[in-house]
């Protein structure tokens, strides 16, 4: 099988290579355009979450057996969580570009490139051919960002209701998907993409179409082939590679397919040298030409900024692609020129600020001195070193395994005995429930005096910012809390982040908690990553060592050794296997039968783990096949049947896991997380997948009593420390490895560390937070 999705391109640098389990657009349909197949880039693993081609449509009601007129208005009238999340992410990005349009005015669209843009470009290229030296095109060093000493919140508007926010959210009007339609079917594009590029472009999508028709790669799963195709079909002779329209199309593409890969940006030497690879004669005027219009940004940062903090490798700051300038003292500085889009360098710019708002602020004093110091004594190790430095401290990291959140455990209740209004939030509902469940534990809670508080909570993130769950938002539209403590934080992305640091109040204190070993979050950025090597704040490494036989295979993991440790309650077992059929077979086994005989874990508690999607022994495979042993039925529903264990993906990057409950005309109903879900029945195919086999990033945030991973032989690209640490790190009980990668599997451990990503958080967190000590 093929494990690692096809790339980004097929000549294109890493800057833009989405690796084996990046994210893409989870509403991309297998589609044709100019008589070629669409698919969406490299079967991502969050995005591709439909079910198995050749499935059938919803049923309506009354057709199905567990179809019936049970809640029929009440559906319709409640708001779904995804609309609100979105409606109120949205309010939260308009907030944010308010505020930057506060600090720097738009480029004017239309226009030539000018300014500070036109001179980067420039002086970049003078310095690439070797025209000006370095000195003399960068002798100006870029002015240092505000420092934020005293942090002063911005007036916020109050979020909007979730219902009232979305009640302007709904899909683009039938007559223009019609028209869309018509449109597409005059270039040759699939009329399935219809109402996607309606719901792009808006109500003028016609005549959008007709007047640039590279817009139709701004619809997840179109190539620039195709859209090549679909342009040629409607403007004849006048389309040509040299097409302006076409050279931001691909620019703009190029960096969203970056930002699926996780970076934040783009260094424009490698952009430029990517763009020519996709066959645009003039890279550089494709580029201007983009930046002219306003659809991204450009940046220059200076590297020794972040000092000896920075990972060179990692941030994508290594290599010659960079120009120099001069300091004061006539020595020459690195810098680098980064383009993109300004969806995430809004986002990584807000999220810089409001943590260095809590970096510089004086956390609220709720409880004396005394108090936190006898919290902490309460405490062992490093779970009291936390409890002090966040007593001290707006911003604190905290490091460790699935053992170490005991400590924030024991935060939470010693903050809530203090008085604090204390609440821990996971990305998703894997991690909430893992940490709720926690929490409920007496031997999380550390003993204190006097009557015992309300037990802390934990909630998702998603659900915190919508105020489905949580405290909700005071009358300034903060997050009406003291204390957050977000687990997973390896999970969150630039945008995530943002909207979090922008919503905490004044004096809240923040603590980021994780696992720094795992993979890095599906969207983009690198967070938790940047701010560990930023060095910004106090970082507090768990001292608690993941216990038995998984805890000391997946340690030795994290630092790059696969030893083999001794497993006398059958812990951990090897399966070798030959091919990709031996594969499937002992998989279906071992869930089946091996493990609930063997180890007494019953099939509902085994997870199964594989690098992909596609391929012989991808999760469709897999998930085909254990359907049939574990719960085998026509697939009535879209593909479904009652009692199926599905994973849905409302949002890029968000993995609700379910089981099907039934259908009826208003979509497929899951339960998920002890709620029911309606998921209407345009969206199954793009948003629903069987879910007894999942990729590595969606297995993020859960652990299950038994976990089957399987390593089929052509897998080995698709594998690295990152991949295995987190896939072997879901099992609790045991742990099984299907292996058909032979000495594959060590060498990824020891050789294959994670991909880099080009992100700014640290070169903006550094002039704003004082210097590491």
């Amino acid at each position: 099988m093929s494990t690692e999705p096809e790339p980004v391109t097929e000549d294109t640098t890493d800057a833009v290579d989405a690796g084996p389990e990046t994210p893409g657009d989870a509403t991309a349909p297998a589609t044709e355009a100019a008589g070629e197949t669409v698919r969406p880039e490299g079967e991502p693993e969050t995005a591709d979450a439909g079910a198995d081609s050749g499935t059938r449509p919803v049923e309506p009601a009354g057709q199905g057996p567990d179809a019936g007129g049970e809640g029929e208005g009440e559906a319709a009238a409640q708001v779904s969580e995804v609309d609100a999340e979105l409606a109120a992410q949205r309010l939260e990005r308009e907030r944010i570009e308010r505020r930057k349009a506060e600090k720097q005015g738009p480029i004017d669209a239309g226009g030539k490139l000018s300014g500070t843009a036109a001179d980067l470009l420039a002086a970049v290229r003078a310095v690439e051919s070797g025209e000006k030296p370095a000195a003399a095109v960068f002798g100006a060093p870029e002015p240092a960002r505000r420092p934020a000493p005293d942090p002063v919140r911005p007036s916020r508007p109050t979020p909007a209701e979730p219902a009232a926010a979305s009640a302007g959210s709904a899909g683009p009007a039938p007559e223009t998907v019609q028209t869309v339609r018509r449109v597409l079917a005059e270039g040759g594009a699939p009329e399935a993409l219809a109402p996607q590029t309606a719901a792009l472009l808006g109500e003028g999508a016609q005549e959008a179409l007709r007047a640039d028709p590279w817009q139709l790669l701004r619809v997840g799963g179109v190539r620039p082939e195709q859209a090549d195709g679909f342009a040629r079909a409607l403007l004849g002779a006048e389309c040509g590679p040299d097409d302006e329209r076409r050279g931001r199309a691909v620019t703009v593409w190029l960096l969203e397919q970056a930002a699926l890969a996780g970076h934040t940006a783009l260094e424009l030497p490698r952009l430029v040298a990517t763009l020519a690879q996709r066959g645009v004669p003039d890279p550089d005027a494709a580029v201007q030409s983009t930046l002219a219009e306003g659809e991204a940004l450009a940046f220059q940062d200076a590297l020794e900024e972040t000092g000896a903090h920075r990972e060179p490798a990692a941030s994508g700051a290594a290599g010659p692609d960079r120009a120099e300038e001069q300091d004061e003292g006539g020595e020459e500085r690195p810098v680098r020129v980064l383009i993109g889009l300004e969806r995430y360098a809004l986002a990584e710019e807000s999220l810089a600020d409001g943590l260095a708002r809590l970096v510089n602020s004086t956390p609220k004093q709720d409880g004396s001195a005394a108090d936190w110091e006898q919290a902490a004594a309460s405490a062992q190790g490093s779970g009291a070193e936390l409890i002090r430095a966040v007593a001290a401290h707006g911003l604190v990291l905290h490091t460790g395994g699935e053992a170490s959140l005991a400590e924030p455990a024991a935060l939470l209740h010693a903050a809530r005995a203090l008085g604090l209004r204390a609440w821990a939030a996971a990305p998703g509902p894997l991690g909430r429930d893992r940490f709720g469940a926690l929490l409920g534990d007496p031997s999380a809670e550390p003993p204190s005096p006097g009557p015992s508080p309300a037990a802390p909570a934990a909630v998702t993130v998603a659900g915190l910012l919508t105020g489905a769950e949580g405290p909700g938002r005071d009358a300034d539209g903060a997050l009406d809390l003291d204390l957050l403590v977000v687990l997973d934080a390896p999970q969150l992305d630039v945008e995530a982040g943002a909207l979090l640091a922008e919503s905490l109040p004044d004096g809240a204190r923040l603590v980021l908690a994780g696992d720094p070993a795992v993979l890095w979050s599906v969207g983009p950025g690198r967070v938790f990553a940047d701010l560990l090597a930023a060095r910004v704040c106090p970082q507090i490494a768990s001292r608690r060592p993941d216990p038995g036989p998984l805890g000391e295979l997946v340690s030795g993991i994290g630092v790059g050794e696969l030893s083999q440790v001794e497993a006398p309650g059958k812990e951990v077992v090897i399966v070798p296997v030959r091919d990709a059929g031996e594969a499937v077979h002992r998989t279906v086994q071992l869930v089946a039968d091996s493990v609930p005989r063997a180890i007494g874990v019953p099939a509902e508690e085994t997870q199964v783990i594989t690098p992909g999607h596609g391929g012989a022994v991808g999760t469709r495979a897999l998930n085909a096949a254990l359907k049939e042993r574990l719960n085998p039925g026509p697939g009535r529903f879209g593909g479904f049947d009652p009692g199926d264990r599905v994973v849905h993906t409302p949002a890029p990057g968000r993995v609700l896991p379910g089981r099907v409950v039934g259908a009826d005309a208003e979509g497929l109903r899951l339960s998920c997380a002890g709620e029911t879900v309606v998921v209407p029945r345009d969206r199954v195919e793009g948003s629903v997948r069987h879910g007894w086999a999942l990729t590595a990033h969606q297995a993020l945030g859960g652990r299950w009593p038994a976990v089957v991973v399987v390593l089929p032989g052509d897998a080995v690209p698709a594998l690295s420390r990152p991949w295995i640490y987190t896939a072997f790190g879901r099992a609790a009980r045991h742990l099984s490895v299907v292996h058909g990668v032979e000495q594959a599997l060590p060498r990824a451990v020891a050789e294959v560390p994670a991909k880099p990503r080009t992100t700014r958080l640290p070169v903006l967190l550094a002039p704003q937070t004082p210097a590491a000590g």
